[in-house]
């Protein structure tokens, strides 16, 4: 079934427990463009597998009745990324948040690889992150950090684990390419930012922005502001103010 209207956007998320830091950046998308949050939810008994999340966007868009921009932050943006591989007609432009030129790192293969080479607990190992990804933070706030870091430890489609890191060469893509990072981020650092360079063609972008590995949210408008002037140069979108939608 061919929908007969498709939004101007979709944006991927396959980590609910970071849910909350896309709102602010999809909420000012939303006064321009119409902007669909498309999720994907694993299960703890399920085994965690990008093809699944893959094959699912497919089923979703392949109703709509024209190609979409795609964006994502983290792993939400690494689905996007295989997804616009494999079907480039269905793609308007791809937008890459924290996804550097090895486009499988992300918080959990640091956090795996520090569980394996330090002499600390699971839960010593994860306050660390909680700094090293959000800065200082009050000590009543920790817990509270760390427990979010669990939740997505059990629930996101990340490829790593403690036995396993994983990897994927970079290449070229073959619709718009926008790939932005935190000028603060240390998981995806502005090196694998940069590292894009050589793989970009004529009107793909590279964007550092303020912040940390969430910088999304905390600099959401600097954020829209580069998505949607990339936006323009791929087609003119923009137009009165649209609403958000959710697809479950």
């Amino acid at each position: 079934m061919t929908l007969s209207t498709s939004p101007d956007a979709v944006w991927l998320n396959v980590s609910p427990s970071f849910e909350r830091f896309d709102h602010k950046l999809l909420g000012g998308l939303a006064r321009h463009v119409e902007v669909t949050h498309w999720a994907y939810r694993q299960t703890p008994e399920e085994p965690s597998s990008l093809d699944i999340a893959v094959t699912l966007l497919h089923d979703y868009l392949k109703g709509h009745n024209r190609p979409v921009h795609l964006l994502g932050h983290g792993t939400g943006g690494l689905v996007g990324l295989l997804y616009a591989r494999q079907n480039p007609h269905r793609v308007k432009s791809l937008t890459l948040l924290a996804v550097g030129v090895n486009p499988m790192l992300d918080w959990q293969a640091h956090y795996y690889a520090q569980l394996e080479r330090l002499p600390c607990s699971r839960r010593q190992v994860l306050t660390q992150m909680v700094y090293s990804l959000f800065g200082h933070q009050a000590r009543p706030l920790v817990p509270g950090w760390v427990n979010l870091l669990e939740q997505d430890l059990l629930h996101s489609v990340s490829p790593h684990s403690l036995l396993k890191r994983a990897s994927l060469c970079p290449s070229s893509m073959a619709v718009p390419l926008l790939v932005c990072g935190g000028e603060d981020d240390f998981v995806v650092d502005p090196t694998q930012i940069q590292g894009w360079q050589p793989w970009l063609k004529a009107g793909d972008r590279i964007a550092l922005c303020p912040g940390r590995h969430f910088f999304h949210a905390f600099y959401p408008q600097q954020v829209a502001s580069q998505i949607l002037s990339f936006w323009g140069t791929t087609e003119s979108v923009l137009r009165l103010p649209q609403g958000l939608k959710t697809i479950p």
